[in-house]
């Protein structure tokens, strides 16, 4: 009978975390997207919704029906309440589809389940559920300049004169999420990806695999 490795995968924004969990899936885990579960749950008929709009009003509501993510996200960097208001609302669902999502993996006989988690160590619902955490961790300026980059691009291939984000924005994004060295603290295993080459990151994640049972 095959065992599951649960691994819980963590980094700040603009850590290349999600470049990890690309790897990782390349090598085999089964890899668990706690943003992308909680996007779906706040497009238009996600099961989160109808809280949502009960919750902040129609105008926290998209004309597609979706929720307004640009206010929102305001909202909740000028509130800390609202923040755990959202939450309340979307953390519930999110580990409900993620643990349904895992549990289909190991009935298929996946040897690890990755779950991508943002805010893994901002939450004490997920240490319990995993077996190992692993951080992605770099300095806090490649963060930012990461993330503006990336924001660059975007609205060069839109065609637009100037990003969605700005350097305060994302060290308010920054200030909302644990430390780098809460995170750390919190890591049984870390990959330092600061000035890491694609291909230097891919041999680093090779190295830790058979900790991750791949």
């Amino acid at each position: 009978m095959t065992t599951t490795r649960r691994i819980g995968l963590t980094g700040g924004i603009g850590s290349g975390k999600s470049t990890v969990a690309r790897l990782l899936g390349q090598a085999g885990a089964v890899i668990v997207d706690a943003d992308a579960v909680s996007r779906e749950m706040t497009l238009a008929g996600g099961l989160a919704m109808a809280a949502i709009e009960q919750a902040f009003g129609s105008a926290f509501v998209a004309p597609d029906g979706a929720m307004a993510r640009g206010l929102m996200r305001q909202l909740v960097f000028e509130q800390p309440s609202a923040r755990l208001r959202l939450q309340a609302i979307i953390h519930p669902l999110v580990g409900q589809e993620t643990a349904r999502q895992a549990e289909q993996a190991v009935a298929a006989g996946a040897r690890c389940v990755v779950f991508d988690i943002p805010l893994l160590v901002e939450s004490e619902h997920w240490r319990a559920r995993l077996d190992q955490v692993l951080v992605v961790d770099c300095r806090e300026e490649t963060q930012i300049a990461r993330v503006l980059g990336r924001e660059k691009a975007l609205a060069n291939k839109a065609g637009l004169d100037s990003a969605g984000w700005d350097r305060a924005m994302v060290e308010k994004v920054m200030a909302g999420q644990a430390s780098r060295a809460t995170r750390l603290a919190a890591a049984d295993a870390s990959i330092y990806n600061d000035d890491l080459s694609l291909t230097d990151l891919a041999t680093v994640v090779s190295q830790i695999l058979p900790r991750l049972g791949l």
